[in-house]
């Protein structure tokens, strides 16, 4: 391991995180709105909505994410949707990261009492004041553990950018290790950084998987 060499491979690796980064944030804000639907679509009474939207939660979480990105990037333009690289990594990753938030909305609707929304609607309020006053935001507090936690796993996964060349974190160190032969020291800087991005993440998610626990 050549630790001198530190400083020279250190400016492409941040490059290549905040691409990274970019792309943790993209598809954290097409992911979550687009989950919200999924969860609404599948929990409505009509089984022309919800039945359709069950298969396409199932099929996409049956399939590896690799799989999801080379159908975006490679079998696309068959259809005459071209995408650069970057694009089509944070469709992917969004699409397929907005049907496990689809489920951890879903969980934390229903652990709501059903009294109390019906109680809201006794009471005068329509349909969404009920959900944006009294369900939602006993959903959300339920949900905010696991769903700090998909921001974890999409940073993590957020590598698979790289089998797509997109010169993210991971992509730039094996680009470095190919040309420096210096396997050893680029991949432990890689996982570094990756550490670095990630364990201010994981003790968020603990500390509100705590506050959860205790009420609050």
């Amino acid at each position: 391991m050549d630790w001198s060499s530190i400083h020279t491979y250190l400016p492409f690796l941040l490059q290549g995180a905040e691409m990274t980064i970019s792309i943790t944030l993209l598809s954290l804000v097409i992911s979550t709105p687009l989950g919200l639907l999924w969860a609404a679509a599948k929990m409505s009474s009509w089984k022309i909505i919800s039945w359709p939207v069950s298969v396409i939660i199932n099929i996409t979480r049956g399939l590896p994410m690799i799989v999801v990105l080379f159908y975006i990037y490679f079998v696309f333009p068959d259809i005459g949707i071209t995408l650069t690289s970057f694009q089509a990594s944070v469709i992917g990753i969004a699409f397929c990261f907005s049907t496990y938030i689809a489920e951890i909305f879903r969980s934390g609707i229903e652990s709501v009492d059903r009294g109390q929304f019906e109680a809201a609607r006794s009471i005068g309020m329509s349909f969404a004041k009920a959900m944006r006053r009294v369900v939602l935001p006993q959903a959300f507090h339920v949900a905010l553990p696991p769903y700090s936690n998909t921001l974890v796993m999409m940073l993590k996964d957020s590598a698979l950018a790289s089998t797509i060349a997109v010169t993210e974190m991971t992509r730039q160190g094996q680009l470095i290790a190919a040309s420096t032969f210096d396997n050893t020291t680029v991949y432990t800087l890689v996982a570094l950084l990756y550490l670095v991005l990630c364990l201010p993440l994981m003790a968020l998610t603990k500390r509100l998987e705590t506050r959860q626990v205790k009420g609050v």
